[in-house]
């Protein structure tokens, strides 16, 4: 059994309004993500599949309101919420948002290098 508190998370990508803490916890990384009202990640995901992150995700969302665009149109979610996203997604925060979620960890990784670049 495991709890993690986000200070104690090894920061995985930050800069531009985001900030991705994240540890592996077997084969889910368990991540902590912070974005600035306004950003918007569909640039950084360009050269993915379909331009969209290809991961899946679990999660909660602690504050805030993110819009989700997918091939089929935008989904918000907003602070209370729990969520599931499938592959094919791109985030952009409509206000200073803050989640947690759990994604498969080789997929994730990929996804993080892809945008370090």
């Amino acid at each position: 059994m495991q709890a993690i508190e986000h200070s104690a998370l090894p920061v995985a990508l930050e800069g531009e309004g985001v900030e991705v803490r994240a540890v592996e916890t077997g084969e889910l990384t368990a991540g902590w993500f912070t974005f600035a009202a306004g950003t918007d990640l569909r640039p950084a995901l360009a050269g993915l599949p379909d331009d969209l992150c290809p991961c899946e995700h679990w999660g909660y969302m602690i504050k805030g309101h993110l819009r989700m665009h997918t091939a089929d149109g935008t989904h918000d979610y907003t602070a209370g919420q729990a969520f599931y996203w499938t592959p094919g997604h791109a985030p952009e925060a409509v206000t200073d948002c803050e989640y947690v979620d759990f994604s498969p960890s080789a997929e994730l990784a990929k996804v993080v290098a892809h945008i370090q670049g």
